[in-house]
């Protein structure tokens, strides 16, 4: 058998493992086309072939070399497709079966009683300031304690020691100098002024099952002509019987506040009150404070106590979740735990 029989004759047996099932490619590389492949061999053996015949040997074994590597990456753009194919295959996907849905996140139960709170008093007409610059969390002492009738040696400051910067600029106690702002900008030419500040206030009180040293408030302020404290009564038991349900009720109790005379602690029916319901049976608890905003706050804020009368009140919706859903400590709403805020998923839960 000649050297050109011989090169034939691997180019037929490399076709044959080429198309074997499962051939490794690489190897069929290696045993015809490497250093010690069967070509170099063959092509080894052409030196005691004259010129003419080493040409003609030569040319058949180029021939035989470029089919193969066209054979080898033929048959590897086949087998690429093959296991492309196998994969999606194992990876594909029933579009027709239900898709999983994203869990979604709740609004926190403080966020919903403020809510509730807000479209109540929107639907009766009120502003609800609440934006950085009108209603900011670092107050000045002059808007936080003396613009609300408490001057620097007040004794009810302690009640409400808080956080300071510099001694005249300090973390809000309450939002009632958002009040003090509103009325500043206030024209009274086109009517009064119905408004609520909700958002968060800071005092320097120790963390227990109560107590909190950052909480929310929502404070409300009307002032007009002939405002009285039948308006403010309406307005609380409005508010109370849209959070705690139409038959709840109220009372008013005296108290004292700097900043509003005559001053009121203003109690909720625990429990609900009917035609029926004698009073020694009417369970009561206190939810907030209110009362008719004091001359001083007034004048302070360049409001004619003589030409205009006003209320104002705070809520606490801290205190409102946990009287209305039953919460026995306060820090519960700030621990982040989702085990606990998933029960309030729905307003009114």
């Amino acid at each position: 058998m000649t050297l050109i029989d011989e090169l034939q004759a691997i180019a037929k047996q490399a076709e044959a493992d080429l198309a074997a099932t499962g051939a490794d490619l690489e190897q069929v590389r290696v045993a015809y086309l490497g250093k010690k492949g069967k070509i170099t061999t063959v092509l080894k053996s052409m030196k005691d072939l004259s010129i003419d015949e080493k040409k003609a040997v030569g040319q058949v074994g180029n021939q035989v070399r470029q089919q193969i590597q066209d054979s080898l990456a033929a048959m590897k753009a086949v087998q690429e497709k093959a296991a492309m194919d196998a994969k999606l295959q194992a990876e594909t996907l029933d579009v027709t079966l239900p898709g999983t849905k994203p869990k979604l996140g709740n609004r926190h139960v403080l966020q919903q009683i403020m809510d509730e709170i807000e479209s109540h008093f929107l639907g009766l007409g009120y502003q609800v300031i609440d934006d950085p610059i009108d209603s900011p969390e670092v107050e000045t002492d002059e808007y936080n304690f003396e613009r609300e009738n408490l001057p620097k040696d007040h004794p009810a400051r302690d009640m409400q020691d808080t956080f300071y910067v510099t001694p005249e600029i300090l973390l809000r106690t309450q939002t009632s100098p958002v009040q003090s702002r509103a009325l500043e900008k206030h024209d009274f030419s086109k009517g009064p002024l119905k408004m609520i500040a909700p958002g968060k206030v800071y005092r320097r009180d120790t963390d227990d099952a109560t107590h909190s040293h950052q909480f929310h408030q929502v404070e409300g302020l009307v002032v007009g002509k002939n405002i009285t404290m039948a308006d403010l009564k309406g307005t609380l038991l409005s508010i109370m019987q849209e959070l705690f349900g139409e038959k709840h009720q109220i009372r008013l109790r005296p108290s004292y506040f700097p900043f509003t005379e005559p001053s009121v602690e203003v109690d909720v029916s625990w429990n609900e009150v009917t035609e029926d319901t004698k009073p020694e049976d009417i369970r009561w608890i206190e939810v907030l404070g209110a009362g008719m905003t004091h001359p001083n706050v007034l004048k302070m804020d360049g409001v004619d106590p003589e030409e205009y009368s006003a209320f104002a009140f705070g809520l606490g919706p801290d205190r409102f979740a946990m009287l209305k859903y039953g919460v026995e400590d306060i820090r519960q709403f700030y621990l982040n735990d989702v085990r606990f805020l998933d029960q309030f998923n729905k307003r009114g839960n």
